[in-house]
């Protein structure tokens, strides 16, 4: 009895202890909830949702391997545990483990077809894996579902990400994003608002950018140069990072560049919101809109009078604390304003700046140690996988049956098996299908010298990776799609003046690539044009677009300080 007694009040401290542990995570202090579970599991080695919770503390800072093994735990104790089992999912997706993170939301829906996380979590993951019709299946469901019911529960979690990555319709990805914002306001909708010192009269305006991705990412590589040109005269420019401090001279570069640089990682986002609010930030640019690295509660307490959204997130974010969204007439034209809950601004080249400083190595490379033949054809797609259609990729096995010794230069990644079997289902040798490795940037740069064309994809296309590919000499191939994320090749080669390389099909596309190919004189013309147009056309002009973009924010600021709702802007 006495036995019983004892590991009855174990049982109760385990508990204690997590719940004040959990607490501790709310506010971000991940050390001190680490503290307080590895307690509650001295106390009761049992108790599961002690394993599961410390395993979150773990993965906050960034301990992937340590949180994935404690979720294991916590599932070997209490299979049931579901949420333990979508968090170890999600684990295994970050560690590269793409198969064994299937399984595991397999195993969720299994259990219950209408957990919500779990067919968020999947989406993605199997456009990752290319796996087609699992993923066309899971979209046919989803849409079904919505059709139905737009409030459904098996919807409740899909994310605006994962939303922008398939065939939704317009109106599905709109009210998505509109359902995430809402749950966001909900969220922060007891938390007193940041109380706003009065402005006064200051020249400068004061410019925040909020992102979790200042350190060595693809958002860097491209607006590291506007934040070092914004000019002085008229702005103080402030960095909020959400993200981590990896050490990198790209985070060392960013961190000199701007006015003020605060890392907020571990602060809790009420905390983060009253910073801003106290550093009187005129206009707040949130930097990655619903992606992985964003902090959306900050900006739904409003520490700013103007919030924007720009650059990291290629569509609407449906957030009534979100006032304007950056884009140009190419990714947001007139006709698609109904699907955006921003005011458009559009810049007069491309929305999307790039970095002129950023340097191409200059060692000799040989496609021979990249596993690419001396003469033949090399088209290039440097995407994730995640981008690459069923269609487009048949698309591109066409084309190597029709080009004798071409290949396919891809990044490696989660969907390499099926693609080489896919390769192999279109009656091409698979080993046709080259894979590229990770590289530092200004090597990566340079390989694409290597290449005969990039041929972009067609949902998705090509953002970053196709102004590399730009910046680098290499030309472009695009077909735009229906949405913004499948329009940005088209933008990218409008505000580079190759607007020959923009086609209207994809019928046109297979056309235009198989021309090239055959006719190597046309594409050295593609090539020397992109060259001259390199360095003096608007694309890779950082000056040029950090004047335009600093406009953009002197429109908006007039018309807030003329007591005015927000409105579209055109900078011309």
């Amino acid at each position: 009895m006495l036995r019983s007694l004892v590991k009855s009040i174990g049982a109760g401290r385990a508990v204690a202890l997590s719940e004040r542990a959990i607490r501790l995570l709310q506010q971000r202090d991940f050390a001190g909830a680490e503290r307080l579970l590895r307690r509650a599991i001295e106390v009761n080695p049992a108790y599961a949702p002690a394993y599961h919770s410390l395993g979150m503390a773990l993965c906050d800072q960034r301990r992937l391997d340590e949180g994935a093994a404690l979720f294991r735990r916590a599932l070997e104790l209490d299979p049931d545990d579901l949420l333990a089992r979508i968090n170890l999912a999600n684990v295994l997706v970050v560690g590269n483990r793409p198969e064994e993170a299937v399984a595991h939301y397999a195993e969720v829906l299994r259990r219950d077809p209408e957990d919500a996380k779990a067919r968020a979590g999947r989406v993605k993951l199997l456009l990752d894996l290319c796996d087609w019709d699992a993923a066309e299946r899971e979209v046919g469901f989803l849409v079904d579902r919505w059709r139905r019911d737009p409030g459904d529960p098996a919807l409740a979690r899909l994310t605006p990400f994962a939303s922008l990555l398939v065939p939704f319709p317009p109106e599905m990805r709109f009210d998505i994003a509109r359902r995430y914002s809402a749950r966001i306001v909900d969220k922060v909708a007891r938390e007193p608002r940041p109380r706003r010192p009065a402005r006064g009269e200051r020249a400068k305006l004061r410019i925040g950018y909020a992102s979790g991705t200042f350190h060595n990412h693809p958002g860097a590589h491209l607006a590291a140069g506007l934040f070092e040109l914004h000019d002085r005269s008229r702005f103080e420019v402030f960095a909020y990072s959400f993200g981590i401090d990896d050490g990198s001279e790209y985070r060392r570069r960013l961190t000199a560049a701007f006015d003020r640089f605060v890392d907020v990682r571990t602060e809790p986002y009420r905390v983060t919101a009253q910073r801003i609010a106290d550093d009187q930030i005129d206009i707040l640019v949130d930097l990655r809109g619903h992606t992985d690295g964003s902090r959306p509660e900050v900006f739904a307490l409003r520490p700013a009078a103007v919030q924007v959204c720009y650059l990291g997130y290629p569509g609407t974010t449906g957030a009534t604390f979100i006032d304007y969204l950056v884009a140009d007439s190419v990714v947001a034209p007139r006709t698609d304003w109904d699907w955006f809950s921003e005011k458009v601004v559009w810049m007069p080249a491309s929305y999307q700046v790039n970095d002129a400083s950023q340097r191409v190595a200059d060692a000799a490379l040989s496609r021979a140690e990249f596993g690419l033949p001396e003469s033949g054809f090399v088209f290039c797609a440097f995407n994730k996988h995640y981008k690459i259609e069923r269609e487009v990729f048949a698309l591109w096995m066409r084309l190597l049956a029709a080009v004798p010794g071409s290949v396919l230069w891809l990044l490696g990644g989660a969907g390499e098996t099926r693609l080489r079997q896919a390769a192999a289902r279109a009656g091409v040798d698979p080993q046709r299908v080259v894979f590229a490795g990770k590289l530092p940037k200004p090597a990566h740069l340079a390989r694409h010298r290597l290449a005969d064309l990039f041929v972009d994809s067609y949902y998705v296309n090509a953002h970053t990776t196709a102004s590399d590919a730009l910046w680098a000499g290499l030309p472009v191939l695009t077909c735009p799609g229906p949405t913004f994320a499948g329009r940005v090749g088209a933008s990218l080669l409008r505000a580079v003046g190759l607007p020959e390389l923009i086609v209207d099909d994809l019928q046109a596309y297979e056309a235009r690539a198989l021309d090239l190919a055959r006719h190597p004189e046309r594409l050295a013309e593609l090539r020397a044009k992109l060259a001259a147009n390199r360095l003096r056309a608007p694309l890779f002009d950082t000056e040029r677009f950090t004047r335009d973009l600093e406009r953009a924010y002197g429109r908006m600021w007039e018309i807030h300080r003329g007591g005015g709702a927000p409105q579209p802007v055109a900078i011309d």
